[in-house]
């Protein structure tokens, strides 16, 4: 199984970030970032942990932040099946 998989069986989802921020040299212009990645909801950690990074360690100021979170599977609708169906 690869860790994407087992990461949405323990219930995370992909969550889909886009940021709006600041250009460091021109203040007056903005614009955009694209993050992906596994995060559980409702608390979306990774989430927060990237933003205090970028108001941390990065020149451009955030303006705006808007994501959307998606569970692809939950534990319950993942089932292993042995078995082999013939079809005429």
């Amino acid at each position: 199984m690869t860790q994407d998989t087992e990461l949405m069986l323990k219930g995370y989802g992909l969550t889909t970030a886009e940021m709006t921020y600041h250009m460091p040299d021109f203040p007056h212009v903005l614009n955009t970032f694209v993050w992906q990645d596994y995060d559980l909801a409702p608390d979306h950690d990774r989430l927060l942990t990237f933003i205090d990074f970028w108001r941390a360690e990065l020149d451009g100021p955030l303006h705006s932040v808007r994501f959307v979170h998606r569970k692809m599977i939950s534990p319950g609708e993942w089932r292993h099946v042995t078995g082999e169906f013939t079809y005429h």
